[in-house]
């Protein structure tokens, strides 16, 4: 996945778009985990690290405007 200098850089539509395909994915991890299919438990680690990632960015551009107009 993209660090968070490169997720900076998109917008924040591409940022939810993101996040909600990672939910979904987390979803079918989570499924996978449950019936003894996942194959790599670390890549459900990184998913979860990379969803962090996208919101904590979605949630600084939320809060950009904020601080500007103070």
């Amino acid at each position: 996945m993209a660090t968070a200098k490169e997720l900076r850089e998109l917008a924040a539509e591409d940022l939810q778009r993101r996040a909600d395909e990672l939910r979904g994915t987390l979803f079918q991890d989570q499924l996978s985990m449950r019936t003894g299919n996942l194959d790599s438990p670390t890549s459900r680690t990184q998913h979860r690290k990379d969803l962090a990632r996208i919101l904590t960015v979605l949630t600084e551009k939320k809060r950009a405007p904020e601080k500007t107009d103070k």
